[in-house]
């Protein structure tokens, strides 16, 4: 199939590089030289959206976020006529939908997960879209996402429902993420190292955010440039605080002071795990 892809961010590129072989894949991003890898795995790149969904039979996004998307893609008119478009950001629920509405091939596809299960094809992804035929295709191929697990390639009859568990997924994340942090607060204050603290935590309900993170913490990775960054999930948390309207979500606006800290010190760009690494 004849794939536009728009958008080389992190994920961006795992995703794409998962196509590459079996498609003809024209790639575009903002900063041309992330191309690059694309290219050399047998991609063409495109000096313009236009120019990359020319002739195109399916588009996918993987842009920042959701007013990225309607810049690129929405307001500009991008796709074409009877054209598929695939978007793999992470969207508030109203945007989803706003979308859906605007453009009658959209379906969404955010995925869940960071950059080590997307090398491994273990993502997990939703499709959601109300025409049945298009989301059977758009999941044929972006079925390489998730082939070491196909059962969490799940179709849904919505594109708003697929934002939403792209949403619940991340809440999931940055709610662990500050449970680790305060663990992290609490062992400190009771002398107990970081490194106990870890081993403690193992078979609790934070060991998969323990597993995840605690390389950082430790030293045995860099926060620069990680896998997931405090920028991307701090904007998922408040995509999480929109679509919850009236309803409080304290746990996620905690986990959110403590993203926005990190943004303040300058560890935006990096990984995740830096609310943990720099609590002082």
């Amino acid at each position: 199939m004849k794939i536009a892809f728009l958008g080389l961010g992190r994920m961006g590129t795992e995703l794409a590089l998962k196509l590459v072989d079996d498609h003809d894949l024209t790639v575009w991003n903002r900063t041309a030289s992330k191309c690059e890898p694309l290219v050399e795995a047998g991609a063409t790149a495109a000096e313009s959206p236009a120019e990359a969904v020319e002739g195109a039979e399916l588009v996918i996004t993987s842009l920042f976020g959701p007013d990225d998307v309607r810049e690129v893609v929405v307001e500009p008119g991008l796709i074409p006529d009877g054209v598929t478009w695939a978007d793999a950001t992470t969207l508030g629920v109203d945007d989803a939908a706003e979308f859906a509405a605007a453009v009658d091939g959209f379906v969404h596809t955010p995925v869940v997960g960071s950059l080590p299960p997307a090398r491994d094809g273990k993502l997990g992804v939703y499709v959601g879209g109300a025409d049945a035929s298009r989301r059977s295709v758009v999941a044929n191929v972006v079925s390489p996402w998730a082939a070491a697990n196909p059962e969490r390639l799940v179709q849904v009859d919505t594109a708003a429902e697929a934002a939403v568990g792209k949403l619940l997924a991340n809440l999931a994340l940055a709610v662990s993420l500050e449970g680790f942090r305060e663990a992290l607060d609490l062992g400190a204050a009771q002398g107990v190292s970081e490194e106990q603290v870890v081993r403690m935590l193992r078979g609790t309900g934070l060991e998969f955010i323990v597993n995840m993170k605690a390389p950082f913490l430790l030293g045995e990775r860099s926060t620069d440039p990680g896998d997931f960054s405090v920028d991307a999930i701090a904007k998922d948390a408040r995509l999480m605080l929109a679509a919850a309207g009236d309803t409080d979500l304290p746990a996620v606006r905690a986990a959110l002071g403590s993203l926005e800290a990190q943004q303040e010190a300058g560890h935006g760009d990096e990984d995740l795990s830096s609310v943990v690494v720099y609590r002082d």
